[in-house]
């Protein structure tokens, strides 16, 4: 593994707690706190364990013959930060203008940026091969950078803990919805309805997935967290109408690894949902907070959307 990629993944899985705090006291933001909360004891009930069987082996390599999609860049202008932003879209292999896709939005973890899924956690690879396949449906997926900020770069290690980075997080919601989607659908060949649109992320991203898509089911029909992060909201909070959740979720999926101190965040919005009778995937896999977690469960989640 590259260091530099072991630092962005390192400096990812210590600050989530930070996030936490930060709703409580800014002064709690620090390194000190989120090194405690990440290093939580795991405690796991009956039904945390596996819902899938083992990935194939060779599920994120380039596999001869399987025909590749692209990876673009894509620029829109957004209200929120007054600047120019960047987003990474993953266009499937063949292509084409002519006919409409269903679209994913994949967000990144606190210390990374619109090229984590395709840089770190392979996600292109592992596109290309469940679609090649015929495990899931040719998709769109925006990779975009989920730190609202008019400097949205990686922070340096020392200022990954700060408020200011933490707030990028957040003012994300208002740029994803009011100006990236609008924009990648008036780009692409998309089907723009609530009906063909999916959002996931890893960690921080996770949070943010789970806050975006739960808090506008109007948008996104398809919902996806995987390792979540503090910045979760409290799941009353995330679905105060279960009748509405039960009636326009197509596919809420949460997930965590049995050694990531953060399975808290991810078990208390399982009991919530499973308390509310709210239908879900719950998959606990072997991993930490770590890519593989990340990547086998971006392998699973594929297949279940847009069905």
């Amino acid at each position: 593994m590259k260091p530099r990629l072991v630092h962005l993944l390192v400096c990812a899985g210590l600050s989530f707690a930070a996030m936490a705090a930060k709703a409580q006291d800014d002064r709690n933001v620090n390194a000190e706190t989120a090194r405690a909360n990440f290093a939580s004891p795991v405690i796991l009930a009956p039904d945390d364990v596996a819902a899938f069987a083992p990935v194939p082996a060779g599920f994120d390599n380039a596999a001869p013959g399987v025909a590749h999609g692209q990876v673009e860049q894509f620029n829109y202008d957004s209200r929120v930060t007054g600047t120019r932003r960047k987003a990474s879209v993953y266009l499937p292999a063949g292509y084409s203008a002519r006919q409409k896709y269903p679209v994913l939005y994949l967000l990144h973890g606190i210390a990374g940026n619109h090229d984590e899924w395709r840089g770190y956690v392979l996600a292109d690879t592992i596109l290309d091969n469940v679609i090649a396949a015929g495990k899931a449906v040719p998709m769109i997926v925006v990779m975009p950078n989920g730190r609202a900020l008019a400097d949205d770069r990686p922070p340096p290690a020392d200022r990954v803990f700060t408020p200011e980075n933490a707030a990028g997080f957040s003012r994300f919601e208002r740029d994803l919805l009011d100006d990236l989607v609008p924009a990648i659908d008036a780009k692409y060949a998309t089907f723009a309805d609530r009906a063909h649109r999916a959002i996931a992320g890893l960690s921080m991203g996770g949070g943010q997935a789970l806050n975006f898509g739960l808090g506008h089911l109007d948008v996104f029909a398809w919902v996806g967290g995987f390792s979540s992060a503090p910045n979760t909201r409290p799941p009353k909070e995330l679905l105060p109408d279960a009748g509405a959740a039960r009636r326009q979720l197509s596919v809420l999926y949460l997930s965590c690894g049995n050694q990531d101190g953060l399975i808290k965040v991810s078990q208390g919005v399982h009991r919530y949902l499973k308390d509310q009778g709210i239908e879900h995937v719950w998959n606990v896999d072997a991993h930490g907070h770590d890519r593989e977690s990340w990547a086998e469960n971006l392998y699973h989640f594929s297949q279940r959307i847009f069905r």
